[in-house]
């Protein structure tokens, strides 16, 4: 009898052993940037925020964030690492990771002054060969976003300039610095990510006007508009589960959300774009 019972603890040793990871509800972990409004900051004043604490409620869990800066590496330290399990605001289908069902689409736009009546919708309007452009670039290696090689495959070179995505992390709203140059008179046009072109023009005291740009595929493989999900590890299908139903679920709520920090969309059925105004 002694025997079976300890032949019983072992094996249930080897179980839980071998038992794949299983997520505790009771926490909802996310990996965020203290510093990427309107995306996320450390005082939770970002959409992705907001989503994120829709979520937990949704889920009846505590909101537990582990803030990590936004450059190389960012996923292997945080979400690879386990030191939280979901990252809001990531390209749909990305290859580092698992992401769920798009809950928007955003474009690339050009960012002008309203009072400038210029009026750009495409990469080939030849007007943009004689104006001061602004482009935003990634990394320490100052990595080129897609506008960029947009601009370049035309020989648009000399008169752009660029504006480091994730800047000085001392002073607040980095990303706000190509924004603030169109409306201080600084560039003609800047060519901005969605979210944060329509937010940050929501907050100068000068009228700026905002267009998608055209092509949405610059060549063969340049997009310029891109669907949005919250990534996870690869090994938690029924964690995807849950995003997936609550996206589907709270889709009004989260449209509010978008809509109050002015993201403009794109319509993932008719392609038709839709205002940054709420």
């Amino acid at each position: 009898m002694a025997l079976g019972k300890a032949i019983g603890i072992i094996s249930l040793a080897v179980l839980l052993a071998w038992a794949p990871p299983v997520l505790a509800q009771s926490a909802l972990r996310v990996c965020a940037d203290p510093n990427n409004l309107p995306f996320s900051n450390d005082k939770g004043e970002g959409f992705e925020n907001k989503i994120v604490e829709l979520l937990a409620k949704d889920m009846g869990a505590k909101l537990e964030y582990t803030w990590w800066a936004q450059r190389r590496g960012y996923i292997r330290n945080t979400l690879n690492a386990e030191k939280c399990d979901l990252w809001p605001g990531v390209a749909t289908a990305i290859d580092m990771m698992a992401t769920s069902r798009p809950y928007y689409r955003s474009s690339y736009m050009f960012v002008t002054r309203t009072d400038r009546h210029l009026n750009i919708a495409s990469f080939d309007d030849p007007v943009l060969r004689h104006l001061r452009i602004g482009v935003q670039m990634v990394g320490n290696d100052a990595q080129n976003t897609p506008p960029t090689h947009a601009l370049a495959r035309r020989g648009i070179i000399a008169n752009v300039r660029g504006y480091m995505l994730y800047g000085d992390y001392e002073r607040p709203n980095p990303p706000a610095a190509i924004i603030d140059a169109v409306e201080h008179g600084d560039i003609d046009v800047a060519i901005v990510w969605g979210p944060l072109a329509g937010y940050f023009a929501s907050k100068e005291p000068q009228p700026l006007a905002l267009v998608p740009v055209q092509p949405a595929i610059d060549g063969a493989q340049w997009p310029m508009v891109f669907d949005i999900s919250m990534g996870m590890r690869r090994y938690e299908p029924d964690f995807m589960e849950k995003i997936d139903q609550f996206l589907i679920r709270e889709r009004p709520a989260i449209d509010a959300i978008l809509a109050q920090y002015h993201v403009p969309r794109v319509n993932r059925e008719t392609g038709e774009f839709q205002s940054a105004q709420p």
